[in-house]
């Protein structure tokens, strides 16, 4: 496993942009598929965003598509997600997730084993 901890976090108007950051600990991250997922108070944990180790390929929820991009930087163990036009219903704590990854290039929607504390987004209308 790999310890992970999001920066970027804070409040931002609806429209505005923001990005985050997952740094992870170990010299093995660039093996791990990294996911972005989110929680709004009162409801259920959703996926976001995911990438591959390789970072060539990238998933995102259909709530998020066109406005997020999502991408990393072995070198530097760090995943980003860059958000854009958000809106007050992107509000939530979001938080980065990894999985190693044994075989192929996937971008992985489930079954993370490590995951960061969560960093607040909040958009205000």
């Amino acid at each position: 496993q790999v310890q992970l901890a999001e920066s970027g976090g804070g409040l931002v108007q609806a429209g505005g942009s923001l990005r985050l950051s997952c740094a992870a600990s170990g010299r093995t991250f660039s093996s791990y598929a990294v996911g972005w997922f989110r929680q709004a108070p009162g409801k259920e944990r959703e996926f976001v965003a995911a990438i591959s180790w390789s970072g060539f390929n990238t998933y995102y929820a259909d709530s998020v598509k066109g406005r997020f991009t999502i991408s990393r930087d072995n070198a530097k163990n760090t995943v980003y997600l860059q958000m854009n036009s958000l809106k007050p219903e992107d509000t939530a704590v979001y938080y980065c997730a990894a999985r190693r990854s044994y075989s192929g290039d996937s971008a992985y929607t489930q079954n993370f084993d490590s995951w960061g504390p969560g960093t607040q987004i909040t958009v205000s209308s």
